[in-house]
């Protein structure tokens, strides 16, 4: 009988949870989605355009932030504005190459913000340009770039896995 009215009271005085406490579990999940957010931003991969198909090849390092240059198979875009026709490039039209000389130094001109900064501080160009893009006009923009004072000029590949790259 002691354990049965001990049982009893200890029911009574048990607190019975009817309701969940919310508020620390959406704190949780708050500052989780900072930190995500926070740690987003810093992403190193770039994104090619759907029209631009990268060649492949086995990479070991990540990109770094630098000024990016796409060729599709018809247009030429510095940090996504279009400057140049592919067909003009691969025509040898007199100019064709002036808008990518204007946009590169007005990228070095205009600096806005910390990451601007590092990017136009860089020196540094990377080139997207589709697989099917004659090699003439990527060795046009490439020196374009060099004339522009952009030394360190990148290619950006799409990465093959491991199997693939051994055979």
């Amino acid at each position: 009988m002691r354990n049965s009215r001990r049982i009893k009271r200890m029911g009574r005085n048990r607190v019975k949870i009817g309701k969940m406490n919310l508020t620390s579990l959406m704190d949780v999940f708050t500052i989780l989605v900072f930190f995500l957010l926070v740690n987003s931003g810093s992403v190193e991969i770039l994104d090619a355009p759907k029209e631009v198909t990268l060649p492949e090849s086995r990479v070991e390092s990540k990109p770094r932030e630098t000024v990016v240059i796409f060729i599709s198979p018809e247009e030429v875009l510095v940090q996504g504005k279009l400057v140049a026709l592919v067909e003009d490039i691969v025509n040898g039209e007199e100019g064709a190459v002036d808008p990518i000389h204007a946009r590169l130094a007005d990228l070095k001109d205009n600096v806005i913000g910390s990451s601007t900064l590092t990017v136009a501080a860089s020196r540094e160009v990377t080139i997207l340009a589709d697989k099917s893009v004659p090699f003439v006009v990527v060795k046009t923009v490439m020196s374009t770039c060099t004339s522009q004072g952009y030394e360190n000029v990148s290619l950006a590949v799409t990465q093959k896995s491991a199997q693939v790259a051994a055979l």
